[in-house]
């Protein structure tokens, strides 16, 4: 990267890290079941409802429960499940007619971030309903309050039950369209572990590589604060302790419930702090096609934190000794390098590959380019790299 555009950048991440104290970002409420979502719908006069989820949820029967609390409740609802892996404008436009259409006053999102993405964006077009989910990519578009969403995560991974952003894709361009508002925070958060009970071994593994993602690039990244690093530390800690369990025993309730946690944490901690490079190409990759993300995380995450080298020693390090990877006797660099070998540890005992299937060299220059796109200036990575740079990641998993 030039000279120029990092100075840029720089300046950039440092303005947003100096308005972190006065930003307004908050934590959504959060309840223990889906028991308690009548209360909170009837006191606040919501009496139908949208639920947004996607086919795979309403297979297992993941809907049913829900569906049989609001009917003993009297509260009526609507029910989408349309929502694609990676959520498309054509799935936000449907569900936005659905909901107006049948005079739904209120947002459910079941499932994991693909559905809450969706959730979120159709939220987003229903206070700006003359504004494109493409007008509202990047920062601060929405600026108005979205009708009350509650996310029910499925899957302890993407941690969108607790951030700003959804992302939608472009399926005429698969360009991916991140929008970032802080309207977009669900209002409530169930955290039920009893729901996840059915999720499948890939997915307990995609999703929860994912979050280790998020809590990662949290926490390597520049724009840290003192909150953002403790909620990154326990949940790497809850990972490292729980994410095998969960994987090898998907009805442990302890084990679910603390991947939950983990998640939510990780959510809170990228939320502020913002995420990295690992999250640019595999936001391309998704795009172009159609990559689950939580695997593109989880198989670009080790290529990437070694290829930053030194500049992210000191606190993989320090999450290394946190999580009892590393002994406190270890340097630095050696601490980093364990954590590294750690996620590899865990991607190869949860059948998790090493490379990505699919990937054509043609479109590699296209891809990093959407990757740049997306990452700079907003994303405070540790080690600045422009299209050409971030090239190399994409034929490092192809």
């Amino acid at each position: 990267m030039n000279i120029l555009k990092k100075i840029y950048c720089r300046a950039f991440q440092l303005g947003f890290k100096v308005a972190i104290p006065i930003l307004p970002y908050r934590e959504p409420q959060i309840l223990d079941g889906m028991e308690k979502i009548p209360k909170v719908l009837l006191g606040q006069n919501k009496d139908k409802v949208l639920i947004v989820t996607d086919a795979g949820i309403s297979k297992i029967g993941l809907g049913d429960k829900l569906k049989l609390i609001l009917d003993d409740a009297g509260i009526k609802y609507e029910y989408f499940d349309e929502t694609v892996a990676n959520p498309t404008i054509a799935n936000v436009e449907k569900a936005r007619k659905l909901y107006i259409s049948s005079g739904c006053k209120a947002l459910i999102a079941l499932g994991g971030g693909s559905s809450m993405d969706c959730a979120k964006a159709v939220g987003a077009r229903i206070a700006k309903p003359k504004q494109s989910i493409q007008k509202m990519r990047g920062i601060l578009k929405v600026r108005k309050r979205i009708p009350l969403l509650i996310a029910i995560p499925t899957t302890a991974g993407t941690g969108s039950e607790t951030t700003v952003a959804a992302v939608i894709t472009d399926e005429k361009t698969r360009y991916k369209c991140p929008v970032n508002d802080f309207s977009l925070i669900p209002r409530y958060a169930v955290l039920d572990p009893t729901i996840a009970f059915s999720l499948p071994k890939s997915l307990t593994a995609t999703t929860g590589m994912d979050a280790l993602t998020h809590a990662v690039e949290a926490y390597i990244g520049r724009s840290t604060t003192k909150n953002t690093r403790s909620k990154a530390e326990m949940a790497v800690k809850l990972i490292k302790e729980n994410l095998k369990v969960a994987y090898d025993d998907g009805y442990n309730e302890k084990a679910r419930g603390n991947m939950l946690k983990a998640a939510y944490y990780a959510g809170i901690a990228f939320t502020v702090s913002y995420v990295g490079y690992v999250h640019g190409v595999a936001h391309s990759l998704g795009g172009q096609y159609g990559t689950p993300h939580g695997l593109a995380n989880a198989v670009i995450l080790p290529y990437v934190l070694e290829d930053y080298g030194s500049a992210c020693h000191k606190k993989l390090a320090r999450l290394a000794r946190i999580a009892d990877i590393a002994d406190s006797s270890d340097d630095d660099a050696k601490a980093a390098d364990k954590f590294i070998a750690w996620v590899k540890e865990m991607n190869a005992s949860m059948n998790i590959p090493t490379k990505l299937m699919g990937i054509c060299d043609e479109d590699i220059a296209k891809m990093a380019k959407h990757a740049d796109k997306e990452s700079n200036p907003l994303y405070p990575v540790p080690v600045l790299m422009d299209a050409k740079e971030l090239e190399k990641f994409y034929r490092m998993v192809m």
